[in-house]
């Protein structure tokens, strides 16, 4: 299993993250101040420069008010589109 930051399904998170932010008609400096971190911390992780745990990610969805298993669903259905 490949663990790299530019894997296909690290960039496919980073994708939807970054669109149920916008989505939301927050900027990543809206999104960092819910999560209390910087802005810098939304940056990277939607640019790709770091990962996040699930921790993380169950903050971000709870500071987007979404349902983390809707992030999940969207990456299922595209990540098993790629396997066809």
């Amino acid at each position: 299993m490949q663990k790299s930051l530019r894997s296909p399904r690290q960039q496919r998170l980073q994708s939807v993250l970054s669109a149920a932010r916008k989505d939301r008609n927050l900027t990543q400096a809206e999104l960092a101040e819910r999560l209390n971190k910087p802005q810098s911390f939304v940056a990277k992780y939607e640019n790709g420069e770091r990962r996040i745990d699930v921790i993380e990610f169950l903050d971000i969805t709870g500071a987007l008010d979404i349902r983390p298993v809707e992030i999940l669903d969207q990456l299922s259905v595209v990540l098993d589109k790629q396997k066809r």
